[in-house]
């Protein structure tokens, strides 16, 4: 599981929303919700914001951790 799909999995959850609800609130597909929690790789950033947007949050560079030989 990644940062976002926790994030959004605790958050839903924080709010008393089912998958269902989150979708429809933030008009997206129930799959997308789905498959977001479940840290499916590729995602449309559009539809991210779209609903991180609910939650007062948007998508933004984060500094990663590189580990070099």
């Amino acid at each position: 599981m990644t940062k976002l799909s926790q994030f959004v999995k605790q958050r839903r959850k924080s709010l008393g929303l089912t998958q269902e609800d989150l979708s429809f609130k933030a008009g997206v597909g129930l799959r997308f919700v789905r498959d977001l929690e479940q840290g499916k790789r590729s995602l449309r950033m559009d539809k991210v914001n779209q609903l991180l947007a609910l939650f007062g949050h948007e998508l933004g560079p984060v500094e990663s951790e590189r580990i070099e030989d």
